[in-house]
């Protein structure tokens, strides 16, 4: 399973070598045991359930080998075929392997008082910790380097054109080319580790504490803003960085303000355009909030209305896609932007077309609807389309359908929507396992998308129009501090929130704060009057434990039989890209040039 090699005795310091300047005071590199690790698995996520087919590492010590570990892993399951073929581990190979109880202490224990080294640390080290849990083990203390996030600070687009190991053992020109067999990556990314390391010590980096800290170092620019969270609370609330010309660059929330801000100028800050945009920065706005929900309130409104370059989300609130059933004499399905007071059923929000398409898909490979655009008289005579000939249009364009038998099915969809999608579930479940038996595997995906879309999507719409429909929600929630926080919610939207003070009268607390709060009309169809963020950001409060309903006008419930019980089928479906992910683009890919993680 291991095997040692000797320790060179020449590579010790003297005992008298000269007394060593602050400069390098730490513990010097060349002195420090590095275990480098890679795994195999049969997934992407080991809380999904993928297992570890094989463990790899080298032991290294001032570039020399001190020690090799390898074996094979039986996961107690079938190995994926497309795993077989990317990394050449077959059920034959592993059969007599050993299975992880019995690998795992065994690695420790090779590994125990090392610098644990990997490429794409996260994966590696976080499957071996999850079985270190699962198997009751204690998880040593390992410090961890990531090659992979130390290359993205170093290497550069004219040194290599991404920083996944093949490309860095190309570009440092490690003897071993990685090919997806664990001890062959481990001892590339040895060398990938070296030349890392050749390249910061001509920026100064000498020791282990210069290394990591390298990933996360503080700029200049960051140090010369600290002032700028000087005169900010300790108190929740959002916060908002403006330029020279008051435009608003970033927008966050944070229960201490001035703690948040603070921690822009430091280390703990690594994120490469927050850098960028604290050399932008001249000035911080904070907005004090009662409540941590009133200050994910603000913070929502506040990135919708400044649109802040360097915020990723939340952005865009107005872009968003909807199934709309229509009204007309003979109804279909379509794909909107808005929301009308036009008395349809819809079907939303979608934050990208693409989902909002797969849901559509899965409703028209359900139901016989009609798919061509524009309005029908109630009497049409126009020729049948393809769709018709081939059976999955019920065809009113010439007449082959009554408005009856029509309106069935048209009503059959509106409960789809609405209340229950099982019909949907049931089909698209059964076409699923067709396409599987008969090893169209790719078909059988896009209906798992297209179901996952619609069960998702239904859900949201069932959960937004439960709480759209209130036209006023009073609820409390009870702090660690023992103050209750209370929030007033119309048709969706935030009205008003505030802190009960001690020893004050919760009713006429909470009377004064229903009075004082936001006046909120009702918005057409599902649409809360609110973005569908806000909303679900108070439905997520509003669904902790411990909230208590002071009030409800209206009535806040879903559908017994709604698409909620599904949401499985999405998570599964996620799940199942999630293991694929760091393997699908290597399945036609020769060894040589397959991509690592």
């Amino acid at each position: 399973m291991s095997r040692n090699h000797p320790q060179a005795s020449s590579s010790a310091p003297s005992r008298w070598e000269e007394q060593r300047g602050f400069d390098t005071l730490g513990r010097p590199l060349r002195d420090v045991t590095f275990c480098v690790v890679d795994l195999e698995t049969t997934g992407g996520s080991a809380a999904a359930g993928s297992k570890i087919t094989e463990v790899g590492a080298v032991k290294v010590r001032g570039g020399e080998v001190l020690g090799e570990f390898q074996t094979l892993v039986n996961p107690d399951e079938a190995i994926p075929a497309f795993i077989s073929v990317l990394t050449g581990i077959t059920d034959a190979m592993v059969v007599q392997a050993p299975r992880i109880d019995t690998v795992l202490p065994a690695f420790l224990e090779f590994a125990r008082g090392c610098v644990l080294v990997a490429h794409n640390a996260p994966f590696d080290v976080g499957f071996l910790q999850h079985y270190a849990r699962e198997l009751g083990r204690p998880w040593p203390g390992f410090e961890v380097l990531d090659t992979a996030r130390l290359a993205r600070r170093v290497i550069t687009k004219d040194d290599a054109p991404n920083c996944k190991l093949s490309s860095l053992a190309r570009l440092f020109g490690a003897a071993t080319t990685p090919d997806h067999r664990a001890l062959h990556d481990a001892r590339a990314t040895v060398d990938v580790l070296h030349g890392l390391m050749a390249r910061l010590g001509n920026l100064g980096v000498h020791t282990l504490e210069d290394l990591q800290e390298f990933s996360s170092r503080v700029t200049e620019a960051q140090r010369r803003k600290r002032h700028l969270a000087e005169g900010l609370p300790h108190a929740p609330g959002v916060y908002l960085f403006t330029d020279d010309a008051a435009r608003v660059l970033y927008v966050g929330t944070s229960k201490d303000l001035r703690t948040r801000v603070r921690s822009y100028f430091t280390a703990s800050e690594t994120r490469s355009r927050m850098g960028e945009m604290i050399g932008i920065a001249t000035a911080v706005r904070a907005v004090e909030c009662a409540t941590p929900l009133e200050a994910r309130v603000r913070e929502l409104r506040l990135i919708a209305q400044h649109k802040p370059r360097y915020n990723r989300r939340s952005r865009f609130p107005e872009k968003t896609h909807y199934v709309k059933l229509t009204r007309e004499p003979w109804p279909r399905l379509s794909l909107v932007n808005k929301v009308l007071a036009d008395d349809a059923t819809y079907l939303g929000p979608f934050g990208s077309r693409r989902t909002a398409e797969r849901c559509l898909d899965a409703l028209h490979e359900t139901f016989p609807l009609r798919q061509c655009t524009g309005r029908l008289p109630r009497e049409p005579s126009r020729s049948p389309c393809v769709l018709a000939e081939m059976g999955r249009c019920l065809s009113p364009c010439d007449g082959s359908v009554d408005p009856a038998t029509y309106d069935a099915v048209v009503t059959r969809v509106r409960t789809t929507l609405v209340a229950d999608p099982t019909p949907v579930v049931e089909h698209l479940t059964a076409r699923m396992a067709g396409f599987a038996a008969d090893e169209r595997f790719e078909e059988a995906g896009a209906h798992r998308d297209r179901l996952a879309a619609l069960v998702r999507g239904a859900s949201r719409t069932q959960r937004l129009v439960a709480l759209t429909r209130c036209p006023e929600l009073v609820a409390a929630h009870r702090g660690t501090d023992g103050r209750w926080a209370v929030h007033v919610v119309r048709h969706g939207r935030l009205a008003a929130a505030g802190v009960i003070p001690p020893g004050q009268d919760a009713h006429a607390y909470v009377a004064s704060l229903r009075a004082g709060a936001e006046t909120v009309r009702p918005a057409p169809g599902p649409v809360p009057a609110a973005s569908a963020e806000e909303s679900e950001a108070v439905l997520s409060w509003l669904e902790t434990p411990g909230v208590r309903l002071v009030d409800v006008d209206g009535e806040w419930s879903c559908p017994v039989a709604g698409a909620a019980r599904h949401l499985w089928i999405g998570e599964a479906g996620e799940q199942a890209r999630a293991a694929a992910a760091p393997f699908e683009d290597a399945r036609s890919l020769s060894p040589q040039h397959r991509p690592a993680r």
